[in-house]
């Protein structure tokens, strides 16, 4: 399938960005949606891509999903649609990678909820954020009710998806929507998603398995993951490799291999 919306860029330190590119707003169509997951699958399999930077451009992110290709469909017709478009923002959220996305301008409705797949969220200050869905008499249908629920507290979720209404950079800081305001989050995305070149990507990888997995059951189902991806990291090379270095040479030194 030819990307037309959608472009994976992968820089030479291991740094890929997640580009979605549709102008003049960004809409997230069905195709859009196919294009972000064949993307996030190529991100997760590539070794070569270390962290991920999620990017709608310099004016904005994303404005929402295509609400002209929806308008009149069915029940029936959403049926069908209605696991692709949750298919794509979970293959970025399972992107088994670090994952930040920049955000400038409007992240709504779609475009919020594939934020909310990231591990970080950086916004500029014009930055606005929601999920207007229920203006339209619908709802957040790509994760919005979960992701949102769990990033932000049920409270807070319920606050925004009810009425609809819009927040702006600080706000989202303030309730733990996003993680940091600057004025350049590409720029700040890139230099966080840098940390993660040279580290050891196995260990990424559980450490990331172990916090996501853990969330969705209770606490005794999350040690149970945390024992076995624990156990499972000392089978790599780089957890020799580490451990080594720690040894002989304090922290933060090793040289990891990527095995």
């Amino acid at each position: 399938m030819s990307a037309d919306f959608v472009r994976l860029e992968v820089a030479d330190d291991g740094v890929a960005t997640l580009r979605l590119d549709r102008p003049k707003m960004n809409p997230i169509s069905f195709q859009v949606q196919a294009e972000l997951r064949a993307a996030a699958e190529e991100a997760s399999e590539r070794s070569d891509v270390r962290a991920v930077v999620l990017y709608g451009g310099e004016r904005l992110f994303a404005a929402g999903n295509d609400v002209k290709e929806m308008a009149d469909l069915s029940y029936t017709d959403m049926v069908d649609h209605t696991t692709a478009v949750q298919a794509a923002v979970t293959a970025v959220a399972e992107i088994p990678k670090p994952v930040v996305a920049a955000v400038t301008g409007y992240a709504l409705g779609g475009g919020c909820e594939l934020t909310l797949a990231a591990d970080l969220r950086f916004a500029a200050p014009d930055a606005t954020f929601g999920q207007p869905e229920i203006l339209l008499g619908i709802i957040p249908g790509a994760g919005g009710t979960q992701r949102l629920a769990r990033l932000i507290g049920p409270s807070k979720a319920k606050d925004l998806i009810f009425t609809g209404r819009f927040v702006k950079a600080e706000e989202a800081l303030a309730i733990g929507l996003v993680d940091r305001v600057v004025e350049d989050p590409y720029a700040e995305a890139l230099a966080w998603a840098r940390q993660f070149t040279g580290a050891a990507p196995y260990a990424l990888r559980a450490a990331k398995e172990c916090i996501d997995q853990g969330l969705a059951g209770d606490l005794a189902a999350g040690l149970a993951i945390e024992r076995h991806q624990f156990a499972a990291v000392f089978a790599t090379e780089d957890g020799r490799i580490g451990m080594r270095s720690f040894l002989d040479n304090g922290p933060g030194k090793a040289e990891f291999v990527g095995r």
